[in-house]
């Protein structure tokens, strides 16, 4: 599989990464024997980069990697971990804590988790508003320092924050989400990791599934499944989404692919310096994401992509509104 370089200081990875979220429940219920045997196919087509979070299940995600990585050279693979969102025992979200102190912590019982002693990108969840972000990032830098870790990331940040966060330590990447209906991220914030030599991990590329050909008004039913709380999978806004998924089904069909394989192959397109995470948790659904490395998108593939998918065409926000209140990546830039 080609290789693309995080940003000018981060790690050489996977064109493809695989974000493992789903694995542990988000999405509803999850298959372990599955989960870990997606991961190996992944590995074994050459996939390198795996993305988790210390909170996906409350530490369930980390261990279900530490279990499939068992024999696997740790070399051979790329840790991205995303800590400092806190939850309750029934799961809810509670805060955000990316403090020094804090942050240690976090780390411990990541490797822990985990099973080894350091951790490729570490990056803060979300902006913690209590804190300045370069007392964090001087903490992380500690981090890097002492060995614990090999490069500080960021996730969901604006500008303003990504340029005073690079100030104290150089960044690697920005997690984000970015999909053919979710395109925030060019107002302002891709030009400014272009400008700093700061990397893309793009998640949400098939919009957690709506637009990846396989959505209906009846999936999610079954289990546990967070999307179904999305203004985007509501109501009227699901019906526009739906009509749009339709859309580039129809563009896929002219193209000789599938939806998903366009979408993820369009987000690729957008840049070296961007590297989609795929969220398949069955080997199935890996198997087509990673036919999207052979999805060559002429320009007349992507001026008819972007015809059909104009910026802001979704309907809905991408979060509930107590979620996208802690979007530091929606605020303008001020610079």
């Amino acid at each position: 599989m080609e290789q693309r370089k995080l940003g000018s200081t981060g790690p050489n990875v996977s064109s493809l990464g695989l974000g493992c979220m789903a694995m542990s429940d988000a999405y509803g219920s999850a298959d372990r024997g599955e989960s870990i045997a997606t991961v190996h196919e992944a590995l074994d087509a050459g996939i390198t980069l795996l993305d988790t979070g210390d909170f996906y299940a409350m530490g369930h995600n980390e261990m279900l990697i530490r279990e499939a990585l068992t024999n696997v050279p740790r070399d051979k693979v790329q840790l991205s971990v995303k800590f400092g969102a806190l939850r309750g025992p029934a799961g809810e979200f509670v805060g955000f804590d990316s403090r020094p102190a804090a942050t240690r912590n976090f780390l411990a019982y990541s490797l822990q988790r985990l099973g080894t002693d350091y951790i490729d990108v570490y990056r803060p969840a979300r902006l913690d508003p209590s804190i300045p972000i370069e007392e964090t990032i001087g903490g992380l830098a500690d981090l890097v320092k002492a060995g614990y870790i090999k490069h500080i990331g960021l996730s969901e940040v604006g500008s303003d924050t990504i340029r005073r966060a690079h100030a104290v330590h150089p960044i690697a990447d920005l997690q984000i989400e970015y999909s053919l209906i979710e395109r925030g991220i060019e107002r302002d914030i891709l030009k400014t990791c272009r400008e700093l030599g700061i990397g893309i991990t793009a998640y949400g590329v098939l919009a957690r599934g709506l637009i990846s050909g396989h959505w209906s008004k009846d999936s999610g039913k079954t289990g546990r499944d967070y999307r179904l709380m999305s203004p985007r999978f509501q109501g009227a806004n699901l019906d526009a989404n739906l009509a749009l998924a339709e859309q580039l089904r129809a563009i896929a069909t002219e193209i000789g692919a599938t939806p998903a394989q366009v979408a993820i192959a369009w987000v690729a397109a957008q840049g070296q310096e961007i590297v989609p995470l795929i969220g398949a948790r069955t080997r199935k659904r890996l198997t087509e994401a990673l036919g999207a490395t052979n999805v060559a998108l002429t320009p007349a593939h992507l001026a008819a992509l972007a015809k059909a998918f104009p910026p802001n065409i979704a309907s809905g926000t991408r979060y509930a509104a107590e979620q996208m209140a802690h979007l530091d990546s929606e605020k303008p830039a001020t610079a």
